[in-house]
């Protein structure tokens, strides 16, 4: 029978199997959001197609996982984010340590890819002078860039510049601000910290909309389960890795694929059995030259996962006026076999694409925090000394 034992601290090592699979499912999720937000720009609904083609019906399966590759976003950022918080709460500042960390992870990313944005919106023709705008319901307004900084797209502005996978980043962004304060209501160091956290708390739920607290749960379920080792021997680790695959394509062929309160219990479920499942893989894998090449991979795509997440809709936007432009395409047959080979060329160009994109930004957040924490810091500490 499979042991439960409570950590003291998340594993994070790296020569562990669930490490390996973390890295190979952020790489994948992206990889399959990118993929289904294509074929739904590029190719007609599959409900619109007439008997449609077995090659489009394996188009439209494979692809249709999208709402869980966000779910698995949810789950490994409160693994990561959270439970490596958890390990440095009693380290030098873990508060101002963490928030340097988030807003550098975001920042660092969003900046640029905003610029893309802009960028995009100019070659397509749907940007001019009078989005300069300050409104509040305006795509491309200083408010939508400001609001989207900050995490409040979907709740006070809309996603900027029409892109529209912006929505789960709000969803990420309360969660890393709601952890600490939570953190603090239970060990808070003075009754005024924890009182503050709590009005903090209140405050943000206020603002916020339903979905984005209660999906905060499933975060959350990632922070547990990283302190949540389960010992299991290979007949239960199949199982539960099966009864996870069975849960993903249950959903995809009966669920409803949106992230919405009533389409919860079904989000909360597939959670669950990954989460017990990805415990289950506490343990050192062995080296080998196939192992270790499938890691190097995974941590590959992993590296850029989130510029391909942000990025991939305004590449997909001038890519698509391209192909109008050059063969007068505006949506790809089914039919046609030419016409899938154009989809994976342009799906090639979006991945490429961002991968290159990364290499000045989201490939340098760890320096840009370690001379942030540098400024921030360790002058403090050198003035401290001196005293």
């Amino acid at each position: 029978m499979p042991k439960i034992t409570i950590l003291r601290k998340t594993n994070l090592q790296e020569d562990s199997w669930h490490s390996m699979l973390i890295s190979l499912l952020r790489g994948l999720a992206a990889l399959q959001v990118a993929a289904a937000h294509l074929r739904a720009q590029m190719y007609p609904g599959f409900g619109t197609v007439a008997n449609p083609p077995v090659l489009f019906k394996g188009l439209a399966f494979s692809v249709g996982f999208a709402y869980l590759a966000v779910i698995v976003f949810f789950v490994l950022s409160g693994w990561l984010v959270g439970g490596s918080f958890l390990n440095k709460l009693e380290s030098d500042r873990p508060f101002q340590r963490y928030a340097v960390d988030r807003i550098s992870r975001l920042w660092v990313v969003l900046v640029p890819t905003f610029v893309v944005v802009l960028l995009a919106g100019a070659a397509v023709g749907v940007l001019d002078r009078s989005h300069a705008s300050f409104s509040t319901s305006e795509p491309y307004s200083v408010s939508a860039f400001a609001g989207n900084m900050l995490g409040l797209q979907t709740i006070i502005v809309p996603a900027f510049g029409g892109n529209f996978p912006l929505w789960s980043l709000a969803n990420e962004t309360w969660y890393y601000v709601l952890f600490p304060l939570l953190v603090l209501v239970f060990f808070g160091r003075s009754i005024a910290a924890r009182v503050g956290a709590v009005l903090a708390i209140g405050a943000i739920a206020q603002l916020m909309h339903g979905a984005i607290l209660l999906y905060f749960s499933i975060w959350l379920l990632g922070v547990l389960f990283s302190r949540i080792k389960i010992e299991a021997g290979p007949v239960w680790r199949w199982a539960l890795f099966l009864l996870l695959a069975g849960t993903a394509v249950l959903i995809r062929l009966k669920g409803t694929v949106d992230i919405r309160s009533d389409n919860y219990p079904q989000y909360l479920l597939f959670s669950l059995v990954f989460v017990v499942f990805l415990s289950s893989m506490q343990f050192k894998r062995l080296s080998t030259p196939m192992l270790d090449q499938l890691d190097r991979i995974g941590r590959f795509f992993a590296n850029f996962s989130f510029t391909l997440y942000v990025v991939h809709v305004p590449m997909m936007l001038v890519m698509g006026r391209l192909v109008w432009s050059l063969f007068g395409i505006s949506q790809l047959s089914p039919y046609r076999l030419s016409h899938y080979l154009v989809y994976f060329g342009i799906y090639l160009v979006l991945v490429v694409g961002s991968y290159l994109f990364s290499l000045p930004f989201e490939a340098n957040t760890p320096r840009v925090r370690q001379w942030l924490k540098a400024q921030l810091f360790e002058g403090v500490g050198v003035a401290r000394a001196s005293r």
